[in-house]
């Protein structure tokens, strides 16, 4: 067998290369960023070290597993064969490129470098809206809308970064987004993914399905991430955040949750989700009381646990019922999710712990990149060879 011909499988689906290059640029951003922004390395950048960082995960690593699952993903919802070969190379060529670009923007020019980068979540959208439009299925073009988003978001963090020299409301706009991703995606799949299960074990209590409550509580969450963004320190949005948190709760406690706690490749998705709700509190509560809650916790909680636990969730899920093996966690993905909660936990401890502030911040970013890594390493295999059932 050729180089050539063993690598083709790489190619046979989106989730293959998207996930796999996104785990190794996950963990090797946050390996680069910690010496980076402690002063002891450099990158030739024209972002400051901690937008260089929030770029790299937000409009890097997180837009790659956003296009590996919804690439996937796309042909069960239009019907229509899955994007590979030339078309899916087009793509991983586009979103490395505004990798690149990003990390030497001070030697091409600020400007030149937000082209390049825009490129790819641009060509996503115009990817998955022309899908969508083809087969007429017109209510999925939210996630196209939301992907618009984060592009836009993109685009005025650059504005931001070039005007004043710092990003501020552009990492809102995109946290929200990616969260509001999450909890429309998430609404999906999570429920469905743990009425089969509990299904396939004879249980008659299932999940409750997408209803007027589950609508409700989306828009809430909506206008909690819009007030947020435009006035992040305002009475009204911590009530608005507050209430968003309640309500997502108690969608969540309607998907049974607790019965999922034998397997954790399910039970993952649950907790992130929880992990969103308790960050609407948390903000909620640090624009009431700043001086005991730190502002940052909320942050810090919805990108290190939320966004860490649902990509890895949905990447190790999504890795193994492609492939054709078993929808259940092993000792790999154990360790997985608990150095990423572990690293995410330190994360939001770190602006209490004083003098060890940068011992802590370095801990909480070399556990969450291990993993990352060890997802990039364990699935390395999985990801560039063929399914296990024969099936193309």
């Amino acid at each position: 067998m050729t180089d050539i011909a063993r690598w083709r499988p790489l190619l046979s689906g989106a989730f293959r290369p998207f996930f796999l290059l996104a785990a190794f640029w996950m963990a090797g951003s946050i390996l680069v960023w910690v010496p980076f922004y402690m002063g002891h390395a450099a990158l030739p950048t024209a972002f400051a070290p901690r937008d260089w960082h929030v770029h790299a995960m937000l409009f890097g690593g997180v837009p790659a597993i956003i296009a590996g699952f919804t690439l996937t993903a796309v042909s069960s919802w239009t019907g229509r064969p899955t994007i590979t070969g030339r078309p899916l190379a087009f793509l991983v060529l586009i979103w490395l490129a505004g990798r690149i670009a990003v990390s030497v923007s001070a030697l091409i020019g600020p400007v030149a470098a937000a082209m390049i980068d825009l490129a790819f979540p641009l060509a996503l959208a115009a990817t998955l809206g022309h899908e969508v439009a083809l087969a007429g299925n017109w209510r999925n073009l939210r996630v196209v809308g939301l992907i618009l988003l984060l592009a836009l978001a993109d685009a005025g963090f650059h504005a931001e970064a070039m005007g004043r020299g710092l990003a501020d409301v552009s990492i809102r706009v995109a946290l929200s987004a990616v969260l509001m991703l999450i909890l429309l995606m998430g609404g999906r799949i999570t429920p469905a993914f743990t009425r089969n299960w509990l299904k396939m074990r004879g249980e008659s209590r299932l999940p409750v399905s997408f209803d007027r409550f589950d609508a409700v509580a989306m828009i809430v969450s909506g206008l909690a991430f819009v007030a947020w963004i435009v006035a992040p320190v305002w009475i009204g949005t911590a009530i608005l955040l507050g209430l968003a948190g309640l309500l997502t709760a108690a969608r969540l406690s309607r998907w049974r949750g607790l019965a999922t706690r034998s397997e954790p490749l399910l039970l993952v998705l649950h907790v992130a989700i929880a992990t969103i709700a308790a960050g609407f509190v948390i903000e909620a509560s640090a624009i009431l009381w700043p001086e005991i809650v730190d502002p940052t916790a909320a942050v810090h909680l919805w990108t290190a646990g939320s966004v860490g636990l649902t990509v890895l969730g949905v990447m190790t899920r999504v890795s193994r019922g492609h492939t054709g093996r078993p929808l259940t966690a092993g000792r790999l993905e154990l360790a997985i999710f608990a150095l990423v909660s572990v690293g995410a936990l330190l994360r939001m401890a770190a602006p209490y712990a004083g003098n060890a502030y940068f011992h802590v911040l370095a801990c909480a970013g070399v556990l969450w990149a291990v993993a990352f890594l060890t997802f990039a390493i364990g699935y390395a295999g999985i990801l560039a060879g063929p399914r296990t059932d024969g099936r193309v």
